[in-house]
């Protein structure tokens, strides 16, 4: 060979690991609103988006996903056991203006039906109702801490090491926080639980629950308050949170062709920004993943 055709040859191999395709195909990373961000490969593990992913954020009523977590792996749950429904949760939701599932003082509700109540409509009240069956101890207050104490047990398990909580469902008391790495973590490990992935792809809920006197009420439907079910091809959760300080947040997963990505934004700007910020990042996670 000619040197002139050795160095056309160096320039048609060089030209041809230039513009290999796997370098042309990669999308660039998306910019959100939110102050941090992060989204992984559900199956693998691998992270596939970050932003801040390990700044400690307010978390507002995504702390919800750690408090159906406490309640689905207690042991002999009887997801259709009843609860009476106390004043003290309704005086709750009165004094903290908190969203709620408008559940009756004096009704039977089931564990199950307050599981729909907490992550649909994100009932202060069915939280507050749950923290108060499954805590321990003699008096309300008791039974609240020890409660918030098995939050914090499992995050330790869990190895989420910048997450802590005070509240039962993200009204803060000054140390509830977490990051976006930590709650698709968590997420992703609630999401084992079959009732849990059920409740959290459920757009709307009807629950049925018995009155003081024995008779059957029938509750207004609870409307999921996750704007990417039904608007998100694949979507099939997890939880929205809001807050003077948390401002939006959102918990989300989505299925296509097979795979699963998971992921959080925290301290978004607008309930249409999170929204936003979620596809943008899933999308961008489904061409990389």
């Amino acid at each position: 060979m000619s040197a002139a055709a050795a160095v056309t040859a160096g320039a048609v191999l060089t030209t041809g690991v230039a513009v290999s395709p796997a370098q042309a195909a990669a999308p660039p990373k998306p910019s959100i609103a939110a102050k941090g961000g992060f989204l992984m490969n559900n199956g693998s593990g691998k992270t596939l988006f970050t932003k801040s992913a390990d700044t400690r954020r307010a978390t507002g009523s995504t702390t919800k996903i750690m408090t159906a977590r406490v309640v689905l792996n207690q042991r002999n749950l009887n997801l259709d056991s009843k609860v009476t429904i106390q004043k003290a949760y309704s005086d709750y939701i009165v004094k903290h203006n908190a969203s709620h599932a408008r559940l009756i003082v004096g009704d039977k509700v089931t564990v199950r039906q307050l599981l729909y109540g907490l992550m649909l409509p994100s009932g202060c009240d069915a939280a507050y109702a749950l923290a108060d069956k499954y805590g321990k101890g003699s008096s309300r207050s008791a039974r609240v801490k020890s409660f918030i104490g098995q939050m914090n047990k499992t995050a330790k398990d869990l190895k989420l090491k910048n997450t802590h909580f005070d509240s039962f469902d993200g009204i803060s008391n000054g140390a509830n926080y977490s990051t976006p790495r930590d709650l698709t973590k968590l997420a992703s490990n609630a999401m084992k639980s079959s009732t849990f992935r059920t409740i959290v792809k459920t757009k709307t809920y009807t629950a049925k629950t018995k009155t003081k006197t024995g008779s059957t009420r029938t509750m207004a439907p609870w409307k999921n308050t996750n704007a990417l079910l039904g608007s998100y091809r694949g979507a099939i959760g997890v939880k929205t949170g809001s807050g003077a300080q948390a401002k939006y947040c959102l918990v989300f997963a989505a299925t296509r062709n097979g795979k699963t990505v998971i992921g959080t934004v925290l301290t978004s700007t607008s309930n249409s920004a999170r929204v936003a910020d979620a596809k943008k990042i899933m999308d961008y996670g489904f061409k990389v993943a």
